[in-house]
């Protein structure tokens, strides 16, 4: 008897409506999705809030937004370098990636206007990655954002303006997040 009774009561919590989430939840559950959808830690996350926050034009939400899209594995996952943020970060710390014809090694290294971001030579001999990743995905009718350039030929893309909010495509309310580290 005493079984039946313990099955009734799961069967009872299954059913129970879920309480609605408070605001500070909202605004935890905004800042996690974004720093899950960027591959960051929490100090990481920190730090570039810091920076956004004492930026001048724009508001803390807009800019940290566009920080993060500026991010260098970003970049080589917009520009169809990579298959993933993931594997774009790892591609640039196996030193696969030049920015302006030089080596770097840092995913969060910001991009600037002007920068060329293009793969290493070693890349170009690695058959199975460029068939498999970068060939399959260039194929693929991803667009581009406005903000970035991509040559599909040879395999290298241009930064033409920094992002705005209206070049990030992805739901975000960043007014939760900064309302979050305001407190």
């Amino acid at each position: 008897m005493a079984v039946v009774r313990e099955e009734s009561a799961e069967k009872q919590q299954q059913k129970a409506p879920r309480r609605k989430l408070s605001e500070y939840g909202k605004q935890l559950q905004e800042k996690q999705k974004v720093k899950e959808m960027y591959g960051l830690r929490e100090r990481q996350f920190k730090r570039f809030f810091a920076v956004a926050s004492k930026q001048r034009d724009g508001g803390p939400g807009e800019n940290l937004l566009s920080l993060l899209e500026r991010r260098l594995d970003n970049v080589v996952y917009k520009l169809k370098m990579a298959t993933t943020r993931t594997q774009a970060r790892q591609v640039i710390t196996h030193g696969h990636v030049l920015v302006n014809g030089k080596k770097v090694y840092s995913p969060s290294l910001l991009v600037s206007t002007e920068d060329v971001i293009s793969l290493s030579e070693r890349v170009a001999k690695m058959e199975t990655f460029l068939k498999d990743v970068i060939e399959k995905r260039m194929k693929v009718g991803i667009k581009v954002p406005e903000w970035l350039e991509l040559d599909k030929k040879d395999r290298f893309g241009r930064v033409l303006r920094l992002p705005v909010r209206a070049d990030i495509q992805v739901p975000i309310e960043e007014h939760l997040i900064v309302e979050l580290y305001s407190k």
